[in-house]
């Protein structure tokens, strides 16, 4: 009710002073986009990292083995992988990265044999462009998630080449699995064969395993590198997503480290907020003492002085919020380490909850001016130069 009645006058007050109050909201803006991102950054890992009751699968890597480049199973690991009690199917998968180390710009081969590929990946996809047959008949040919083809520019039909590995673009897919969108998925023969230059096929880098009941996946993991102990190639299994969070630990470290960035940006808000309505309070002390001469209660003109406060945080907020929004859906950022990755998710709700927190800050920057505004005695207010 005091919004709709009293914003026109607020605005005119905003108006009076745009100067002071385009920088505000100009500073209220860049804060907001820093948070806004921040908070797209613990989102994304999140939804990379956190286990739920509905995670049904494993990852069996080499043991002591961290980036790609270093673990190699023998992929007859998978016959006997698979008779084991509680294992639903086993996919073995090749990877090749372009960089181990933490990067926002990393591009990740998968090889996988095309019959296991169509049953345990396919049904996770959106084709977008491009088509699964496509994929089937060529034995060079790519599945793109629909970030990288993004970022690299790549369209189906086109040949892609990094690495000294060359492909041809046969579709490029769209999935919720952040693991699926900065990925190039091949036939695995082809990426075997490719990595060691004709020698030998035979070797993958893990085995995916789907357990059939999720209740039992640290039982079946803990069978399946008891059934490797003793060879030559022991192994580490893991759940998918404690899996990526341990090898995505330097990651997950800047994550942390942005959060205090974040509360900086916060903090900024309210001293830009506060700092603006303590000097607009200053300059209109004749004016609150005009509205209340004229009936305005010390209660209201307080109140007019928040909502002012509020609107310019609402104002910059919305700008910073909705530029980060737009620059994360369009730039599609991940962060990648050792071939795994958290991508930035520019989600509704989170920047939602930034404009909220924006608007929170300036109604509590303007409190403390508004209350001291509304005790002010009137006739000490008119003689105040």
């Amino acid at each position: 009710m005091l919004g709709s009645q009293y914003a026109p006058l607020v605005l005119r007050q905003i108006w009076r002073s745009r100067t002071r109050s385009l920088l505000t909201m100009g500073g209220v803006a860049v804060a907001m986009f820093l948070y806004s991102s921040i908070l797209g950054m613990q989102s994304g890992a999140r939804a990379a990292t956190e286990v739920t009751a509905g995670d049904a699968t494993l990852i069996v890597y080499r043991e002591n083995r961290y980036c790609p480049f270093t673990s190699q199973l023998p992929q007859f690991y998978l016959e006997r992988i698979a008779r084991l009690a509680g294992v639903e199917s086993v996919v073995p998968v090749r990877i090749y990265v372009s960089n181990c180390r933490a990067s926002l710009d990393v591009v990740t081969f998968r090889g996988v044999p095309p019959r296991e590929f169509r049953a345990a990946f396919v049904p996770h996809f959106e084709i977008v462009a491009g088509s699964i047959d496509d994929w089937e008949r060529r034995g060079d040919a790519a599945l793109v998630g629909e970030a990288l083809a993004a970022r690299r520019g790549i369209e189906p039909g086109t040949q892609f080449a990094i690495g000294g590995i060359t492909v041809h673009v046969a579709a490029i897919a769209r999935s919720a699995d952040p693991q699926d969108q900065n990925v190039a998925y091949t036939h695995l023969a082809f990426l075997q064969e490719t990595m060691a230059r004709g020698g030998t096929g035979g070797v993958v880098t893990q085995f995916n395993v789907r357990v059939t009941d999720p209740a039992r996946l640290e039982e079946v993991a803990r069978a399946i590198d008891a059934e490797f102990a003793r060879e030559r190639d022991p192994t580490s299994t893991r759940a998918e997503k404690e899996f990526v969070g341990r090898a995505a630990a330097d990651v997950l470290e800047i994550v942390r480290f942005a959060t205090w960035l974040g509360w900086g940006a916060l903090a900024a808000v309210f001293a830009l907020v506060f700092n603006a309505i303590v000097m607009a309070v200053q300059d209109r002390i004749r004016d609150h003492a005009i509205m209340q001469t004229l009936g305005y209660s010390g209660r209201l003109v307080a109140a007019l002085i928040v909502l002012e406060s509020s609107l310019l945080a609402f104002a910059g907020g919305l700008v910073g919020a909705g530029a980060a929004y737009a620059v994360i859906a369009t730039q599609r950022y991940s962060m990648t380490m050792e071939g795994l990755n958290i991508e930035v998710l520019a989600g509704g709700r989170t920047m939602l909850l930034g404009l909220a927190m924006s608007m929170a800050l300036g109604a509590a920057a303007g409190l403390a001016p508004g209350w001291r505004a509304a005790r002010r005695e009137i006739a000490a207010s008119f003689r105040a130069v």
